[in-house]
């Protein structure tokens, strides 16, 4: 009786590890904790969502991974990545060399250029020339406010940091500063808003720099999570080959978000 009693605590045990085993790997993911539409932003009862939200349900779904959204300030989220807060970024966020010098990076998942906003009367384009003796809005710890200094700055123009995208462009259509740069799908976004339509459009995109603007946007990792790094490159060739990549993002976009 004793030998039959733990025959079957043994298979219970077993069991039990199997199921644990089994269980998904819980994954916390750092998001911006301001509104970057419509990669981001939380609605009115403070459920996330956008094109970003999608993307990384999709990927944790092929990788069966379970993932939860981790709300960090954009200025700290690379700290709060190294200093295990949270496990990956997805956020926007350009793979360049800088950034690599402290954390790793998927493979690309989205590519698009800044642009430029400013008021619909004002005439100038994306240029240092242009936009010299204005003022341009940028967001803080962004390649937007490091290309900006470089090549606007430089030339005359008055770069102006923000926490947030939101106030930059508030502040842009308040008439307090001429320009924004950031990027164009997300400018995109704020010009087809009822305050964005009314006040400002597109001057244009800026010059390519590969080595500010980077090579694409990718998953942030810490270095080292190679396990975790082959587990989300393979999801994103998944969702990429499977068709899922195209179906949610044609929720939000006209043309290829991908990028070249």
């Amino acid at each position: 009786m004793k030998s039959a009693l733990k025959t079957i605590a043994l298979a219970a045990a077993i069991g039990l590890t199997a199921i644990s085993g089994a269980a998904a790997e819980q994954v916390r993911v750092g998001f911006a904790a301001e509104p970057y539409p419509p990669f981001t932003s939380p609605d009115a009862s403070g459920n996330w969502e956008g094109w970003e939200v999608d993307f990384m349900k999709a990927i944790c779904a092929e990788a069966k991974l379970d993932c939860v959204i981790t709300p960090v300030a954009w200025d700290g989220i690379i700290p709060a990545l190294t200093t295990n807060k949270i496990d990956m970024i997805i956020g926007s966020m350009s793979i360049t060399a800088e950034r690599q010098q402290t954390i790793d990076f998927s493979d690309k998942y989205y590519n698009s250029p800044p642009g430029i906003i400013g008021a619909k009367d004002a005439k100038f384009d994306a240029t240092p020339e242009g936009l010299a003796g204005k003022t341009l809005g940028v967001q803080v710890a962004t390649i937007h406010q490091v290309y900006a200094n470089k090549y606007f700055g430089a030339a005359g123009a008055t770069v102006k940091e923000y926490q947030t995208q939101d106030e930059a462009n508030n502040d842009l259509a308040a008439g307090r500063i001429d320009a924004v740069q950031a990027d164009s799908i997300a400018l995109g976004d704020f010009l087809k808003t009822e305050q964005g339509s009314a006040c400002c459009d597109m001057k244009g995109t800026v010059k390519d720099d590969p080595e500010i603007l980077g090579l694409g946007v990718g998953v942030g990792l810490r270095k080292g999570e190679t396990e975790l790094k082959d587990k989300i490159n393979a999801a994103i060739k998944a969702i990429r080959a499977n068709g899922t990549y195209d179906t949610f993002s044609k929720k939000y976009f006209d043309f290829d978000v991908y990028g070249g």
